[in-house]
C-alpha cells in the first residue's frame, strides 16, 4: 500500500493542484461575471500557495530569459565596440596621412625655393645611416658614384648646410657633418659681414671663431657661408649665434651657434652636384683643372 502511495503521489499532487487551478479559473469568472465579490476561504488559501509555486516555477525561466538577453546584448556591445575600434583606427590613421601630407608640402616649398636660389644640380638623397659617437659625426647616404656624387661635395637640407661628402661607393656615400670636430667651414655673419671659421664641438653646438678680434657680432644673428676656400658655395645657412665670448682675457674672438639644421631628425638630404676647386686639387689633383677649363673659368669668378 505504501509503495502504491508513493508511487501515486505526484500524480495525486498535480492532479490536486489542476483542479484547484480549475476550480479557482470558474469561481473567479462567475465572480467577475456577478459584479465583483471576495473569494471564498478556500480560494484565497489556494492563492496563497499558488503564488510561491509560481515564483519557485518560473524562477529558471526568468533567470535563463534574462542572463539570455544580457548575453545577447554584450555580444552586441561587443560587436559595436570592435566596430568602434576599426573606424577609429581609420581615421587616426587618416589623420596621420593627412599630417604627413601637410608636412610634405611644406617641405616640398621649401626644397623649391632652395633649389631656385642655386644654379647647381641637387641630388635628392635618404640618410639611411647615423654615426653619433664623440669621435666622429656622419651620415650614410643611399647615393653614390654611381648617380655621381664624389667625395667633397657639399650636402645640403631645405634649412642649411648638414656637411661634405667625404668618401662613395657605387650605391653610397658618407658624407661628414658639420658637427664633426674635423669639421670647418669659412663663414660671415650675414648682417654685419663679419667673418671666421665654423668648426664642429662633437656636440650639437658649433664654434665660430672670428678673424678680426672685435668684429660686431651678436646673439641672433644669422652665419652663412662666404664662398671663400673653395669648398662650400655661398649663401648656404651655417646656424644662429646663441652665445658671445669676447673678454680682455681671451686671444680669439669666437662664439656658440646652434645649427640650422636638426641633426637628430635628418630624413632626407640633397648633394650638390658640384666641387670647387680644393677639392678638385684635394681628389683629383691639378690635371682636373686643366682638362676642365670651364669648370676654373667657373672657380674664377667667384
Amino acid at each position: 500500500m505504501r509503495e502504491l502511495l508513493a508511487r501515486l503521489r505526484l500524480p495525486l499532487l498535480f492532479t490536486t493542484l489542476l483542479v484547484f487551478t480549475l476550480a479557482s479559473m470558474v469561481v473567479d469568472r462567475r465572480v467577475s461575471q456577478g459584479g465583483g465579490r471576495d473569494h471564498s476561504w478556500w480560494t484565497g488559501i489556494l492563492m496563497e500557495i499558488a503564488v510561491p509555486i509560481q515564483k519557485v516555477l518560473t524562477f529558471p525561466i526568468e533567470a535563463t530569459s534574462h542572463l539570455w538577453s544580457r548575453y545577447v546584448a554584450l555580444v552586441d556591445v561587443q560587436e559595436e565596440n570592435d566596430a568602434l575600434r576599426a573606424r577609429l583606427a581609420r581615421l587616426e590613421e587618416q589623420n596621420l596621412q593627412f599630417r604627413e601630407a601637410l608636412v610634405a608640402s611644406g617641405h616640398l616649398q621649401r626644397i623649391v625655393q632652395m633649389r631656385e636660389g642655386f644654379e647647381v644640380p641637387l641630388l635628392p638623397t635618404a640618410v639611411v645611416g647615423q654615426d653619433v659617437s664623440p669621435w666622429f659625426r656622419s651620415v650614410l647616404l643611399d647615393r653614390g658614384g654611381g648617380h655621381e656624387v664624389r667625395s667633397g661635395m657639399p650636402v645640403v637640407t631645405d634649412r642649411g648646410l648638414v656637411g661634405l661628402v667625404t668618401a662613395t661607393s657605387p650605391r653610397a656615400a658618407r658624407a661628414m657633418m658639420l658637427l664633426d670636430r674635423q669639421s670647418a667651414v669659412d663663414g660671415i655673419v650675414q648682417r654685419s659681414r663679419a667673418r671666421g671659421i665654423v668648426r664642429g664641438r662633437g656636440t650639437g653646438k658649433l664654434e665660430f671663431t672670428l678673424v678680426v678680434r672685435g668684429d660686431d657680432v651678436q646673439v641672433g644673428d644669422v652665419v652663412i657661408t662666404s664662398g671663400l676656400g673653395g669648398v662650400h658655395p655661398k649663401g648656404l645657412r651655417i646656424g644662429e649665434v646663441t652665445e658671445v665670448n669676447v673678454g680682455d682675457s681671451q686671444l680669439l674672438h669666437t662664439a656658440v651657434l646652434r645649427p640650422a639644421v636638426d641633426f637628430g631628425r635628418l630624413e632626407q638630404v640633397f648633394v650638390m652636384l658640384h666641387r670647387g676647386p680644393t677639392m678638385r686639387l684635394l681628389y683629383e689633383g691639378e690635371g682636373d683643372l686643366a682638362a676642365d677649363p670651364e669648370g676654373s673659368r667657373e672657380t674664377a669668378s667667384r
